[in-house]
């Protein structure tokens, strides 16, 4: 005799935040999940610095000039912004609100300034913050990148020794190894999958 009592399993999509200090593979990860196929809707940053060889506007960011980036402000086009090494880089609203109507989980990469204005709108999204297996490899990584000249460098190893202080603020940290990025994306679709078991779901509002 059935009691009555039947569980309706249908979970909200969640909002996935994929951050974490410069240098940790943030792209390399989101680029990986793309390959795989996953059955998420991946946002595209809309960023006012100029594009890197293989770059592709639309697909890896949206290159904008400054103009261009402050009219969007203006108009309350971002879910967040921020300055990152003199550039502005934002997340568009709309492409956001637009997915998670879709019913697909929504994926985007920010810095960790921009994981907490998220945080702040959206308290319900994943948060999830992406490092490597200790400093030294963090740094040696910001290094053999390359970019920019000796100061900006200084900058950049600076601001990720000061980003590694917020891991306490999210929900996962995921250590992103060096050359095992299959099983950091694996680790990642666990955090996910399992967050659509959980009997209290997420549910975003924006």
């Amino acid at each position: 005799m059935s009691s009555g009592i039947f569980y309706q399993f249908k979970p909200d999509p969640l909002l996935i935040v994929i951050s974490g200090p410069s240098g940790v593979g943030k792209d390399s990860v989101i680029c990986c999940m793309r390959d795989r196929g996953l059955p998420f809707h991946f946002v595209v940053t809309a960023t006012t610095r100029p594009p890197r060889p293989g770059e592709v506007h639309g697909e890896d960011y949206f290159f904008h000039s400054k103009d261009e980036f402050a009219e969007m402000i203006e108009k309350g086009e971002l879910l967040e912004y921020a300055i990152v090494y003199n550039d502005y880089k934002g997340v568009p609203k709309q492409q956001v609100r637009a997915a998670l109507a879709t019913g697909k989980d929504v994926v985007m990469r920010v810095d960790v300034q921009g994981a907490d204005s998220v945080r702040k709108l959206a308290p319900e999204a994943l948060l999830i913050f992406l490092t490597t297996e200790d400093e030294d490899e963090l740094v040696n990584r910001l290094r053999a990148a390359k970019r920019g000249v000796a100061e900006d460098l200084n900058l950049r190893i600076a601001m990720a020794r000061q980003e590694l202080k917020q891991i306490g603020r999210f929900d996962y940290v995921v250590i992103n190894r060096e050359n095992q990025l299959d099983e950091t994306v694996h680790t990642i679709q666990a955090i996910i999958s399992a967050e659509h078991h959980r009997v209290k779901h997420r549910k975003v509002q924006l």
